[in-house]
């Protein structure tokens, strides 16, 4: 099993969108990062645990407890021409972008990107990296077991 740190704007999906989507599940859609989308494509498993983050609001941090709930398959927002994720070089034979499904555990109080910084064992998280932009990032065991057994007690 691994786990993963998934960004999210509240104004896109949010952690409570997630809970009272149709079997809490949502689709990840609009990566437009290439490290990002091989993360999903190539290394994330149906059972992986998530933390689900909030990004570019006015509280960035860990809202809640998720876990991925499918296989890669491509991202239809790229072929929609009105979409912001649009992309005019994928194609229905050749995508070049893939999501997963992410179905939402439960709701936390918030963690904020400044209590984390506060944890010497999360010192070498890569959200807590200088010019770390991804909106996936690996966690490692270690880093999971200390939020949700210290963090999140």
């Amino acid at each position: 099993m691994q786990y993963w740190l998934m960004k999210s704007e509240p104004g896109e999906v949010s952690i409570d969108d997630a809970l009272t989507a149709p079997q809490r599940s949502v689709p990840w859609t609009g990566v437009r990062n290439y490290q990002a989308r091989n993360f999903m494509r190539d290394a994330m498993k149906i059972g992986d645990g998530v933390l689900f983050y909030h990004s570019s609001c006015s509280e960035p941090g860990i809202a809640g407890l998720a876990e991925i709930a499918s296989t890669a398959y491509p991202d239809e927002t790229q072929f929609d021409s009105s979409s912001k994720y649009f992309d005019a070089k994928a194609t229905r034979e050749n995508p070049r972008w893939m999501l997963v499904d992410v179905r939402a555990l439960k709701k936390t109080r918030l963690i904020s990107l400044a209590e984390l910084r506060e944890q010497t064992a999360l010192a070498g998280m890569q959200i807590l990296k200088r010019g770390n932009r991804l909106s996936i990032t690996p966690v490692t065991h270690e880093e999971w077991r200390h939020i949700t057994q210290h963090l999140l007690k």
